[in-house]
């Protein structure tokens, strides 16, 4: 990956938040209130200052960026920000650190609007409209906050390229299990979950992108396998999943193998091929310009030329979180596109108690010109 100095890092953060405040002038919005805590975490946090989570940041209508972080150590190491006030200054309460940065920092004079997040609850955002009587509290939810949700599904140059290592480093790990499958030395769904945890993190990756899913035949039915894994053998014969991303500076990919162990029966071998031909027709359509809801359309009409039905998505966006917007799904607007920077899965999928899962995905770039299909899972045959 191409190494980024603190100077240019700068300037990506803060060419995000100038993008906001404009957005923001544009609404007569003087500050955009954001809040990451266990209760509800908040990917504008590391998306506009690069600090991972846990505090509170306040961006005004002309770009200067005031974060409140849990952490204070942690966000003088890495976050971009033009003033930091520690959270513990106001004994973690995030209403009083959000007032007392409004009356040291606000001009008054322009307009006293502030919008909160709708993710607060009722009783709360009550709280906040008696803590801050003086200002002009909004709560929308088709507000700034969603502005920043749909300007985080087109990524720019270092979230691509964040992306792109995190894929890198997921296909090592799938070109790694392949080989160790075939020699036997990975014996159990455990024994392939904890190998990625190792990888990973030998590979310069925080963390998995979420709890690795890894089902043997006799729960490979399953579309999101619980518990994630077990000591049960895998591969076994039949059909096994394994469901995992690695995340790179925040960034997470997103991949799906199916390992088929034979013999097989005709309705597994049918499922395989079905399951194949979805991914192969479907991942042609991720092309700007295109709806995305016709590439959703075109698995379900493959598999039910065949009656069978996909219970789930064809894909989603990912980004900082495993589930970003757009999705890719029949009930997506027609009007919703593919853009160029955008980075969804492909991952269509069919589960049957007798038969087992199959799910195959790959996480694909959108181009100017096409897609680039930047994970290389597949489909393995022992």
């Amino acid at each position: 990956m191409k190494k980024y100095t603190n100077d240019e890092l700068k300037e990506i953060y803060r060419a995000r938040r100038k993008t906001l405040a404009s957005e923001m002038q544009a609404h007569g919005v003087g500050a955009c209130v954001f809040i990451d805590s266990e209760e509800h975490r908040e990917p504008a946090l590391p998306y506009y200052t690069n600090h991972p989570s846990d505090g509170v940041l306040i961006i005004f209508s002309d770009g200067y960026t005031v974060l409140v972080p849990w952490d204070e150590n942690l966000a003088r190491q890495q976050a971009q920000y033009d003033k930091l006030v520690p959270y513990t200054r106001y004994k973690n309460k995030d209403i009083d650190a959000i007032l007392a940065v409004l009356n040291v920092c606000y001009t008054h004079g322009e307009n006293s609007k502030v919008e909160l997040p709708p993710y607060l609850t009722y009783p709360t955002y009550l709280k906040f409209i008696d803590a801050l009587a003086s200002y002009d509290c909004r709560c929308k939810e088709d507000g700034l906050h969603q502005f920043v949700v749909e300007s985080r599904m087109v990524k720019d140059e270092y979230e691509i390229e964040c992306t792109r290592e995190a894929a890198r480093v997921g296909d090592l790990i799938i070109d790694e299990i392949e080989k160790q499958v075939r020699k036997g030395k990975i014996k159990t769904e455990s024994d392939v979950a904890l190998l990625i945890e190792k990888r990973l993190r030998e590979h310069g990756c925080q963390r998995t992108g979420f709890d690795t899913l890894a089902a043997g035949p006799s729960r490979s039915f399953a579309i999101h396998a619980f518990p994630g894994y077990t000591a049960a053998e895998w591969p076994a014969q039949g059909l096994s999943i394994l469901d995992f991303g690695v995340v790179y500076n925040g960034y997470t990919s997103d991949t799906t193998l199916t390992i088929a162990k034979g013999p097989l029966t005709a309705a597994q071998e049918k499922q395989l091929d079905l399951v194949q031909k979805a991914y192969d027709e479907c991942v042609k359509l991720y092309k700007p310009g295109r709806p995305i809801m016709e590439a959703a359309k075109k698995a379900d009409s493959v598999f039910a030329a065949a009656k069978r039905k996909m219970p789930h998505t064809l894909g989603h966006a990912i980004g900082l979180e495993i589930h970003e917007q757009p999705r890719v799904s029949p009930r997506t607007a027609p009007e919703v596109l593919f853009k160029p920077g955008m980075i969804l899965t492909c991952e269509p999928g069919l589960y049957d108690v007798e038969i087992g899962g199959t799910r195959l995905e790959n996480d694909v770039l959108i181009t100017e010109d096409g897609n680039e299909v930047i994970t290389h899972s597949r489909i393995i045959r022992l």
